[in-house]
Parts: C-alpha cells; structure tokens; sequence
C-alpha cells in the first residue's frame, strides 16, 4: 500500500517493487514466467509482454512522474535457472530540485544460470537535485547480462545547466560474489569536474554499458561500429565488455547503446534484438 497523502509532503513516497521471473515448469514450457511481484507504493510494472516467443518483457512504471526529496525508490529482480528477463521503464525518470532531503533510487538485480537484460531509459537530474542512485548486479558464471546506466545533467535543450544539486551515482557488477566492476560517481553542480579535461569536460550526459559474457571480438566489433565517435571507449574487464561513454544530451547516448546492444545481442545471448514496444511510443 502506499503511504496517506499527508505523509507524502513530509516523508516523501516510499516505494518498493520486487520481481522474481523463472522457466516454465513442464519441459515442454519454455517460456520464462513473472512468478512474483509485489509493490508498495507507487512502483509497479506493466503486464508481462513475449514480443520474441519464450524472454518475459516488462516495463517498471513511476506513477508520479517524477522523483522529489524524500522519496526512496526501490526495485529487487530475481531471475532463476534457465529464464530471460528484459527490464526496461517506458520514459526518462525524473529527478527534481530538492528541498535539502535528497531522494534515492536502489536497484537489486540477480541472476542465477539465467539471463538478464537491464535497460532502462536515461535518469535527469534537474538543477538543485540532491539523489542517490545505486545499480547493483549480482550474476554467477553461468549467467548472461547486457544493462547499461545513462545519467543526463540538467536540462541542456532548455539552456537549465545543472549548476547546484549533487548526485551519487553506482553502479556495481558482481559474479559469484565477486566484485568485477563498481564505479561511483560523487559530482555536485558547482565542481570543477563538470568541465575541466579531466573530468566531463562540459558535457551533460554520461553513460555506461555493461555486457557479459563477452570476448575480445565483441570489443573489436563495438570499435568497428564507434569509429567516427569521439567521446567513447570500449574495453574488456574479465570476460565484461565496458563501453562508457559522453555527449550534449541523454538521448544520443539511448540511441548508442540501443545500437550497440543491437550488434551484441545476437553475439553474446543467441537471440537477434527486438526492442521492447514502448520504445517506439
């Protein structure tokens, strides 16, 4: 349930979703199944969709619209032996200015013997927001992943610099209890870092792709499709392909990794690429 209107003002929304997806139970079924879901608050997904047979498509849903100070968004998936989940959100997630409480976004990804797809659209951080935001991603050696993270800086199309606010962005892969990549990013709206060589050099979108199991073919193949970009790299962490990335706005970066995610499909799970419907809304 959430929580009484009169709490909201002064606690902010409280919201949690949790997801558990496994494989048919007869031999003959081998389509992977949503088996659990609760919700409280408002964090909730849509029907599962099979635009490509047996994978289980979702798309996690924010009522609200947006995310203000005080609110505490949490999302946990579990994906069993021999499933494949694709997890996406049908819009940009929104985060607004704060009135000094800062708000949250956790997400608790897991994926045993199976398969995982985690590609959400890109998170904006209004100026003067003040959020923590943490993906982590638990596999184990017989597991297959491809999710990526994009972080838009203020509102650039309408001249809105983010210019106050700070953000903790993570985002963390973990194999058999094993830390392969973590990454935490610490900016506030008036650091150097926001422009100087060494940091995001001016720009207002920064975005990391995550894909296993993957070979140094596939990083040749992502080199062979960035060629003329600049602003990008790909590398291979053990046996992790890691393809970062910078730009103007968010959605040049969506429409990269979407393309990237395209040529990796097919190489890494087997299964040509059949983008999720509400993308197209």
């Amino acid at each position: 349930m959430s929580a009484a209107p009169e709490n909201v003002a002064a606690a902010g929304w409280q919201a949690e979703l949790r997801l558990r997806f496994a494989k048919g139970a007869g031999p003959a079924d081998t389509r992977t199944r949503l088996v659990h879901r609760s919700h409280r608050g408002p964090l909730v997904i849509q029907r599962p969709f099979y635009p490509e047979g047996d994978p289980c498509h979702v798309y996690v849903v924010h009522p609200p619209g947006g995310v203000v100070g005080g609110d505490q968004l949490r999302v946990d998936a579990q994906v069993e032996a021999g499933a494949h989940a694709l997890i996406t959100t049908p819009a940009a997630t929104k985060f607004y200015r704060s009135a000094q409480r800062a708000s949250s976004q956790l997400q608790e990804l897991r994926a045993a013997g199976a398969t995982l797809e985690w590609l959400p659209q890109e998170n904006i951080f209004f100026p003067g927001a003040e959020t923590h935001t943490a993906t982590r991603v638990h596999i184990d050696a017989n597991s297959r992943f491809i999710g990526w993270e994009i972080a838009c800086l203020g509102l650039p199309a309408r001249g809105e610099a983010f210019d106050s606010g700070s953000l903790k962005l993570d985002l963390e892969l973990w194999s058999d209890s094993n830390p392969i990549f973590v990454d935490r990013l610490r900016l506030a709206g008036h650091s150097p870092s926001r422009s100087a060589a060494w940091g995001l050099a001016g720009f207002e979108a920064v975005g990391t792709l995550l894909a296993t199991p993957a070979s140094a073919a596939d990083v040749e193949a992502i080199r062979v499709l960035l060629a003329d970009r600049a602003n990008v790299a790909v590398t291979l962490v053990d046996g992790v392909l890691v393809l970062r990335a910078l730009d103007t706005q968010g959605e040049p970066l969506r429409k990269l990794f979407i393309t990237a995610w395209q040529l990796l499909r097919p190489r890494l799970l087997g299964r040509d690429a059949v983008p999720p419907r509400i993308w197209a809304t």
